[in-house]
């Protein structure tokens, strides 16, 4: 095993000095592999032997790369690589997601660059990874996105231009025509387009990519700031909904603290261990959202911080009344009720 974990080691510090474009340094390398710099060192010296290993000077740090283009056995994608593509571009399909055709594009590709031989060689492990994996499909929105309406964002991006399109708020009977830079796509069960009004201090916003229509690149250029950050701007909210930002405390249950340990509240989340519960600490707008994800922990998620987010809170619990009937048991088993 140890053997094996060596040659793992190699071939994907070969495949990674070959996809990159300015050159590892040897920290970089390390980090790719999962080692200490000195396996890194080795590992350079024997690759070093039998590839050409151009080395390149980079603010008194050296760089390696493999120039021009691997043979094919280290380029070649394995069965795991295949199913899991698959099993993704399917997951989009059936998720209505904006990457959808994307990904089908990418997978039909990759195929089509494996010879007959290998697709048959492949064949009998391919198919029981691709029937036997499905990625989980949680109840939510199934929104139609245009893939052409994505596609002239994306251009317009690479140009460095604005994007016009109408939009139909929710509610509104009319859409309304806007001019936007876009800053970003975000990909999910609703796709969003974050885009910035040009010439205007004003915050960014989230549009709905299925409530656009007559989407086209702009005459007017309009690129994001160099230190612009969608991860940044995306940690600054619980979920897509933007509002000011507020401290959250929240006390775990004992039962629960487990669970907790491997949830991911938010991206820049603070874990304190008091006792036998857990404090989650981070700073995020999005109150309601919140407090709806709230409901799944069947109330073991105590609000200590702050007062709105126990306000908002008491609202949803409020509104959830009575929002959902139940049948009762004489009445589900009634052909005839079903429409009651």
């Amino acid at each position: 095993m140890a053997r094996m974990a060596k040659l793992d080691r190699l071939i994907t510090l070969v495949n990674a000095l070959g996809d990159s474009a300015e050159g590892l340094t040897l920290d970089e390398m390390a980090e790719v592999i999962g080692a200490d710099r000195r396996t890194a060192e080795r590992l350079r010296d024997v690759i070093l032997v039998h590839f050409d290993l151009e080395e390149s000077l980079d603010d008194r740090r050296k760089r390696f790369r493999i120039p021009g283009s691997l043979s094919s056995p280290f380029t070649q994608p394995n069965v795991e690589e295949i199913a899991a593509l698959q099993a993704a571009a399917q997951a989009a399909r059936k998720e209505r997601s904006a990457n959808a055709p994307a990904l089908e594009s990418l997978l039909g590709k990759v195929q089509a660059t494996l010879k007959r031989e290998v697709k048959s060689r492949m064949a009998p492990d391919l198919d029981p990874l691709v029937r036997l994996q499905r990625h989980y499909i949680p109840a939510g929105p199934a929104y139609e996105n245009a893939p052409e309406n994505i596609a002239q964002i994306q251009r317009a991006m690479m140009a460095g231009q604005c994007i016009e399109f109408d939009y139909r708020p929710d509610g509104a009977e009319e859409p309304k025509w806007r001019r936007v830079i876009p800053l970003g796509l975000i990909h999910g069960p609703t796709t969003y387009l974050i885009g910035e009004m040009p010439n205007r201090d004003l915050e960014p916003v989230p549009f709905r990519i299925d409530r656009m229509s007559e989407v086209r690149a702009s005459n007017e250029p309009g690129c994001p700031d160099e230190d612009w950050s969608l991860d940044d701007w995306m940690g600054k909210s619980f979920g897509i909904w933007r509002e000011e930002g507020r401290d959250i405390v929240l006390r775990v249950s004992a039962e629960m603290a487990d669970r907790a340990r491997n949830w991911r509240f938010h991206p820049d989340q603070m874990i304190e261990v008091d006792g036998d519960e857990l404090v989650i600490r981070f700073h995020s707008g999005g109150l309601r959202e919140i407090a709806e994800h709230l409901f799944t922990w069947g109330g073991h998620v105590c609000i200590e911080e702050p007062e709105e987010l126990r306000e908002v809170m008491r609202e949803r619990l409020e509104a959830g009344k009575g929002a959902v009937k139940i049948l009762r048991p004489e009445m589900s088993q009634d052909p005839d009720s079903r429409g009651a």
